[in-house]
Formats: C-alpha cells, sequence, structure tokens
C-alpha cells in the first residue's frame, strides 16, 4: 500500500475513534444546567460520575442525584451527613454562615468555600425540621439515611433549603471528572474547609 493510502487510513481511522469517543463521552455524561454551582461548574458543561461511588457518599464531595420526587438528575455538594447537625445563620453582615457539628463530636464548625465568596448576599436561616429554611437560625440533626446538600452559588440554588433532607438512595454518584468542554478545569475546586468557631451555635 502506498504511504498517501496508508496515511488516509490512520486519519480514517482516528477519526473514527475521535467520534466513537465523543459519542461515549456524550452519552455516559450529565450536562450542567443553569448557574446554581457557579464558578466550580458551569452551564453546559459535562460531568462524569465515578463508578460505584454512589454508595460511598462523602462530606463536601460533588454528587450527582436525582432532584427530589423525580428522576432529573442534578449536581449539588454534599454539606452534612447522618448524624451530623447543621444550620445557617443569616444576618446583613453576613448572609450565609453555615455551622456544622459532626456526628459524634462536640465542636462546632464553620464551613467555608471560596466560591460563595461575595455571591451570598440574600440568604436566609436554616434549618426546619425537614432541613428547609426557617425564620429562625437552628442547627438541626440530619436523620439516617439522608444528606443536607447546597449549591456552590447560594442565592440561585435550589437545594435543601427548598427541597429538604435529600436522600443518599437518591445519589446516582460522585463527580469523578470534567469532561466538555476540553478547555475546562480539570480539577473541581472550591472545595470547602471547616473553620473552628466558638460557642454552641443558635
Amino acid at each position: 500500500m502506498r504511504p498517501r493510502r496508508i496515511l488516509v487510513a490512520l486519519l480514517a481511522v482516528l477519526a473514527v475513534l475521535s467520534g466513537g469517543t465523543a459519542v461515549g463521552v456524550t452519552a455516559l455524561s450529565v450536562r450542567v444546567e443553569g448557574a446554581s454551582m457557579a464558578p466550580t461548574l458551569r452551564d453546559g458543561e459535562r460531568l462524569l460520575a465515578t463508578p460505584g461511588s454512589a454508595d460511598d457518599v462523602r462530606r463536601f464531595d460533588l454528587v450527582l442525584m436525582h432532584r427530589p420526587r423525580t428522576d432529573v438528575l442534578i449536581v449539588k455538594r454534599v454539606i452534612a451527613l447522618p448524624g451530623d447537625r447543621v444550620g445557617i445563620v443569616s444576618t446583613p453582615r453576613d448572609p450565609f454562615e453555615v455551622l456544622l457539628r459532626k456526628a459524634g463530636d462536640d465542636r462546632l464548625h464553620r464551613v467555608a468555600s471560596d466560591a460563595w465568596g461575595d455571591r451570598a448576599r440574600r440568604t436566609g436561616n436554616c434549618c426546619g425540621a425537614d432541613g428547609t429554611r426557617s425564620a429562625a437560625p437552628r442547627l438541626r440533626t440530619v436523620p439516617p439515611g439522608r444528606f443536607f446538600f447546597l449549591g456552590d452559588n447560594p442565592d440561585v440554588s435550589d437545594d435543601s433549603r427548598h427541597y429538604g433532607w435529600g436522600r443518599l438512595e437518591d445519589v446516582a454518584g460522585r463527580v469523578g471528572a470534567r469532561v466538555w468542554p476540553p478547555s475546562a478545569p480539570h480539577g473541581l475546586g472550591n472545595r470547602p474547609r471547616l473553620t473552628r468557631v466558638p460557642g454552641d451555635g443558635p
């Protein structure tokens, strides 16, 4: 076979493989819809779940989950797990102070994330007995089999403050990779951190 024909054949094979990979990524990935996870994730990006991770939900992970009472997949951040106590204090000076006491730990922590920054300007207090917004701030214990979840863009996110506690059985998997667009950062970033605060909380 002439070199030119060999080159054309190789290019054709590469094109087929590339096309197959693109189709596979599209079929297996989940598209980010809206701005509730900005700036960590942006509208139109595509994500893949880590295989076998649905039963291994960890605090502060990004998870693909079924929106409560639907089959629609959404992506949110896990903040509190069963047995944790969680609440949000909203004041004019600090409208989004997320407080967490881990299960079995008497210490109170503030959950801080660079993603929230100046995006949290008009959030409210939490939590009611069902994990939703409340008139006054109050720490609530996450029930067995449930978790508390938030978006990284608090003022535009429908999350536990709207739906209540998430169900662990509704988690399809932890987000493992961002696969589209090719120019998007490979890391997920903006993972929250805990800062010890004095007192018992609200």
